[in-house]
Parts: structure tokens; sequence; C-alpha cells
């Protein structure tokens, strides 16, 4: 008998709508019948775990592709004039947040963490203190929107005693989350960031997003050397080249199927079966213009 069974996490890293890489990625490793002891998430990617730890099977990730290819940004961030009244009178936030929490609503088929098919845990930030808040148990929505709430952005989701933002902000990739709550193999799934953008987006918004996605994946190369030693940790190669940002969801599909084609190459290759360190997607790079 074995005293140190493998205890295998998910960890879903942040990258606004590029995160529907994360679901090609799911196609993948549903295919390949891995399925995770529990998930963890953080800001956009604890809106995939949520999903995915109702329903993990191919079942799952296919309802979870309809999904993303039918979202739009008004869906997520909707910008209307009383968002610009927002800003004028100095509101701290500028975004109505109730779009994203009607779509959790309707689409999510639990109302509490601990329901879930599988353990879930979400990361948030504690908006005072700046630490790291692990939610395991209570409601999913309010987790999810807690941890996709951007500074700025959408107003803190109070939570207790604490008033809770983007995760990202104190573990946008939570490797070390996964580790302290006893997994022995880490599977990520990074979101990648724009590596072929034409111009970076001239909203203030979809700047903010895309200074976040590269701040997730300089923090990600850190972790991934920082914790190699601790675990057995699988990073999932994000695409390259990419040239919608991170504020755009009408490339959806094409990002699923692209992922979901280079994690089938990424798993034929070994990836599953030895850890392989920081993959070339993620190290500093261009793309000719």
């Amino acid at each position: 008998m074995n005293a140190n069974p493998t205890r295998t996490a998910f960890v879903f890293a942040g990258g606004g709508s590029l995160g529907a890489v994360q679901v090609g990625m799911l196609h993948a490793l549903m295919e390949h019948r891995l399925r995770p002891d529990f998930v963890v998430g953080a800001s956009a990617g604890a809106i995939n775990a949520a999903y995915f730890a109702a329903d993990p099977t191919v079942e799952g990730v296919a309802a979870l592709d309809r999904l993303w290819c039918g979202l739009t940004r008004r869906q997520i961030m909707p910008m209307r004039v009383r968002d610009l009244l927002r800003i004028a009178i100095r509101r701290a936030h500028v975004v109505d947040p109730s779009a994203l929490r009607r779509l959790l609503e309707r689409h999510l088929s639990y109302r509490l963490l601990e329901q879930a098919a599988i353990p879930i845990h979400v990361v948030a930030t504690d908006m005072v203190l700046g630490v790291e808040r692990l939610l395991s148990a209570g409601s999913v929505v309010d987790a999810v929107m807690a941890s996709t709430a951007i500074p700025g952005v959408f107003p803190p989701v109070r939570i207790g005693d604490h008033d809770l933002i983007d995760g990202g902000v104190a573990n946008n990739t939570p490797i070390s989350s996964a580790l302290a709550l006893g997994a022995t193999r880490v599977v990520v799934l990074p979101t990648g960031f724009s590596c072929a953008l034409r111009s970076i987006p001239k909203s203030a918004v979809g700047r903010a997003l895309h200074a976040l996605s590269l701040l997730v994946t300089r923090q990600l190369v850190s972790d991934i050397e920082r914790f190699g030693s601790s675990a057995a940790l699988h990073v999932v190669p994000p695409l390259c080249p990419v040239d919608s940002s991170p504020y755009d969801y009408s490339a959806s599909a094409s990002l699923i199927s692209r992922a979901r084609e280079t994690t089938r190459d990424w798993i034929r290759g070994g990836g599953l079966d030895r850890p392989h360190g920081v993959p070339h997607q993620m190290t500093e790079h261009s793309h000719a213009r």
C-alpha cells in the first residue's frame, strides 16, 4: 500500500479572455482521462475552475466550450453611460459587476463551493492587507466575483470580515496554494500572453488586462523555477503566437481549437510523464511584423 498517494491538482491562472485557451487544454486532458483530486483558480482562471469543478468530464468541458464561444465583452465588462458617469464622479470602480454575476448565477449548477463534484479552492486578495485569501467554502458566485475583481475596474467583494479583490494581486498562478493544500502533482493551465499583438489596447480597461496578463506570465515563470523541486510540476504550454488581446472575446473558438491540438501534442510528447520546466512560449520573445 502506498503511504503517500499522488494528489493531483489543476491550477488555473488568470488572463482575461485568453482564459479560452484553458478550455482547449481541458479538452485534451479529459480525452487523456486525467481527473484531478482538486482544482485551484485565481482571477479569470477562477471562472474556468468553478465551471470545471461542477462537471470534470468530457461532457462538462464541451458545455464550457459552448459557453466561451457564446461570450461577448458586453456580458463580462459592459461599459455604459452610467459607467462613464461613475468615472466622472470619481467612484472607485468603472464597470458594473452585475452582468458577470448574472452570467455566473445562470450557468453555474451549484451554489456553494463545497457542493462541487471535486473540491475547488478560489484565490482572492485581501484589499487592506494585500495577502492571499483562499476560499474553499461558501458562495461560489461570491468567491469567483471576488477573485476576478480587478482593482479599479470592478468593486471589491465583501466576504466575512474582508473586502476582497482580484486573486492575481497576491497570487495569480497559485501553485503555492495547491502545494499547501497537499498536491504532490500540479498541472498548471496558463493562459499565456498576447505575444504577437499588433498594438496595445486603446481603452484603460483593455490596457489594464494586457498588463495583468504580462504580470501573470512573469510571475508564473518565477513560480515554476521556485517550486519545481517541491512537486511534480507539469506546465501545459500556452499558445504562441497570440495576436488577440485579453480584452477581446471574439477569438475564443480559435483559441480553444488551437490549444486543444497543441495540448494533445504536448501529452503525446510526454508532457504528463515528466516535468519540463518553463515552456519556451513563456520566455521573452517577439514576432516579426
